[in-house]
């Protein structure tokens, strides 16, 4: 399968424990089969306004709303190739386009606007920036990423995440993995990404082990804890 540029999808994400995600792969052996890039550590910096509207407008589950994040698969050196994202959501359905570069180009387009190679999604990335006001990398999230697409439909991914980290300092992709932990010790995210309906097999599954549909945002739950410190140093200084 060849690198993909352009999603249009619905995603729905579930919090499961160590032991129901040991379960659900043993179920998919029958149904899915390992992604080309197999297990893989994502690194995304997420871009926002220093007072965080894009976040914070997210958080409030309007009908649309966009985010605008450089990933890499693994820590990137500067000539690495790295992806800029555009991410938007209109009725639940998930458009996502991304265009490859070097970190050190992405970083000298996206912060210093530095110009680049002319298309619709450098263009549409452009636009972005100019309408929110050129805003910076705020937040570093990074997770351990297993990826799954159907034997019978390419279109039908599954992904569970591990080892969720986040920080609001060293924004660069180059400075390596660490930060402070998401999710619970025993819990994994998996994430359904489907272009129609869920198959059976796993509607099934998820029903007979009481997992329901959950909103979870990673940036949003590190934004969250940003905030929550934020103020607590007001009350500290007060």
């Amino acid at each position: 399968m060849g690198v993909k540029n352009i999603f249009k999808r619905y995603e729905l994400k579930f919090i499961l424990t160590t032991q129901q995600y040991i379960q659900l792969k043993e179920l998919m052996k029958k149904y899915m089969q390992g992604d080309e890039f197999g297990k893989s550590t994502i690194c995304n910096l997420y871009f926002d306004t220093p007072d965080y509207l894009l976040i914070r407008h997210s958080i409030e589950k309007p009908v649309y709303k966009e985010k605008l994040r450089l990933r890499s698969y693994g820590t990137p050196k500067n000539d690495s190739t790295v992806f800029a994202e555009l991410k938007k959501k209109y009725k639940s359905v998930v458009y996502k386009r991304r265009i490859g570069m070097s970190e050190q180009d992405a970083m000298k387009f996206l912060c210093e606007r530095n110009p680049v190679k002319d298309t619709q999604i450098t263009r549409e990335i452009d636009y972005f920036l100019d309408f929110y006001n050129n805003p910076k990398p705020m937040v570093y999230l990074s997770y351990e990423r297993e990826a799954f697409f159907s034997k019978t439909d390419s279109d039908f991914r599954m992904t569970f995440d591990r080892n969720i980290l986040w920080r609001d300092y060293d924004l660069s992709l180059c400075k390596g993995v660490y930060g402070e932990p998401i999710l619970k010790k025993n819990q994994v995210l998996l994430e359904v990404k489907t272009a129609a309906a869920i198959p059976m097999w796993l509607t099934m599954f998820l029903s007979e082990n009481h997992i329901y549909k959950t909103s979870f945002s990673k940036y949003g739950t590190a934004y969250k804890t940003i905030f929550e410190r934020s103020l607590k140093e007001e009350k500290h200084y007060a």
